[in-house]
C-alpha cells in the first residue's frame, strides 16, 4: 500500500493505493490521525480509487479516523471506493456511517 497526501484548499486528500489489510492499515491509522488530531486539518478525505480491497482492520482504521474527527469537530469523507470495499461498507451498514462519494470534486465540495 502506498499513500501520498496532498492539500487542496483547506481540504487534505489522503490518496491511498493498495488493499488496506491487516498490514497496511496501521499506517494509515497513524496518518489518518496525525492529520486530524495533531494538524487539526477541518476536512480529510480519503480517495480510495486504487484500493482493490479493505479487510476489517483497514475498516478499523477509517471508522477511528472517523472518530478522531468528529471528536475534533472536524470533517471526514471517503471517495471512489471499488465495488468490494462498497460491498464490505454496506454489509457492516456504514454506508449510513460514512461520508461516501463517487468523484473527488463532490467530496471536496461536500456535496452529494
Amino acid at each position: 500500500m502506498n499513500m501520498i497526501v496532498r492539500q487542496a484548499g483547506d481540504v487534505v486528500i489522503v490518496d491511498v493505493a493498495g488493499d488496506i489489510t491487516l498490514y497496511h492499515s496501521p499506517e494509515l491509522r497513524k496518518t489518518l490521525l496525525e492529520l486530524i488530531k495533531e494538524k487539526r486539518t477541518p476536512r480529510v478525505i480519503v480517495n480510495m480509487t486504487q484500493v482493490p480491497y479493505i479487510d476489517s482492520a483497514g475498516i478499523a482504521s477509517l471508522i477511528e479516523g472517523l472518530k478522531a474527527s468528529r471528536d475534533a469537530k472536524t470533517s471526514f469523507a471517503l471517495f471512489g471506493l471499488s465495488a468490494v470495499a462498497r460491498e464490505v461498507l454496506e454489509l457492516t451498514h456504514l454506508t449510513k456511517v460514512f461520508e461516501i462519494y463517487d468523484a473527488e470534486s463532490a467530496a471536496v465540495a461536500g456535496k452529494q
